[in-house]
């Protein structure tokens, strides 16, 4: 059980509480959010107090203990932020009640740079021989950076989002796979149902991004303001992106496109 306060309970129903509804999910993508994380909410005992996405939510943050439950509002955070306008003071109260739960609230770091500092970064000189990768990958890379400036010309929001998403997904994962061990035993790795440690080809964006900021590749800012790469996939296809209501604006391209420089800097050691 997690200890989670009514005051507290009540930022979280203003956040994602739509009449029942949860934010812009439909009972099947509700269900692979969760699933994502390692948990099944279609089970009988999140429907406690009824069927519904919100009653089954309260079920899950009464039931589950501080860190599952703290991982979780973190991630529904992140998705509320790359969908919609979110209030900063519920936003910020939901932060702090998240590194309470998670055990993150004594970090000398609370919250990062603000946006609008982690946008003025100057990343023009970035050196990708630096990241230690084979030729052939630093290649497809140097392509894909090509492309992002192209889109991002072009106004071309969703592709640079897709762009942004993929290649930072792809470095994070041949980082992970280089200290396979390092990753695999840190909290934020994602478990299946039996509480085992998900192969590295089954983690998500959002789960690289948690565990290479946990063991210090990741600067916090990158993990603070990925919020619409985290969940690139489930934007690829048509209806899924319908069903969810993504639809970046040139803001959201921008704020990705810096999320991948940062984080290519961090990779390459120039933010230490």
């Amino acid at each position: 059980m997690s200890q989670l306060k009514a005051h507290e309970k009540v930022v979280f129903e203003r956040l994602f509480d739509r009449g029942g509804y949860v934010l812009t999910f439909n009972d099947r993508t509700f269900a692979e959010f969760f699933r994502e994380h390692g948990l099944n909410i279609d089970a009988d005992k999140y429907k406690i107090n009824g069927a519904s996405k919100m009653k089954r939510l309260r079920a899950f943050w009464e039931l589950e203990p501080d860190q599952v439950v703290g991982n979780l509002l973190e991630a529904l955070l992140a998705y509320a932020c790359a969908i919609e306008e979110v209030n900063q003071k519920d936003k910020d109260a939901a932060t702090e009640i998240i590194n309470r739960l998670t055990g993150k609230a004594s970090s000398p770091v609370k919250s990062g740079l603000s946006e609008n500092d982690f946008l003025k970064q100057d990343f023009a000189q970035l050196d990708l021989s630096k990241l230690n990768i084979d030729h052939p990958f630093q290649s497809v890379i140097e392509q894909r950076i090509n492309e992002i400036h192209k889109s991002l010309k072009a106004e071309a929001a969703l592709a640079t989002v897709f762009l942004c998403g993929s290649t930072l997904e792809g470095l994070l994962l041949d980082a992970a796979s280089k200290q396979a061990k390092q990753f695999n035993t840190c909290s934020a790795s994602p478990k299946d149902r039996e509480s085992k440690v998900k192969p590295l080809q089954d983690w998500t964006l959002d789960n690289l991004i948690n565990v290479a900021h946990e063991v210090g590749l990741l600067s916090l800012d990158i993990k603070k303001h990925a919020h619409a790469l985290k969940d690139f996939r489930n934007y690829i296809h048509p209806r899924q992106q319908a069903a969810q209501g993504f639809n970046p604006d040139q803001h959201t391209a921008k704020i990705s496109w810096q999320v991948l420089q940062a984080a290519i800097a961090d990779l390459c050691g120039e933010r230490k």
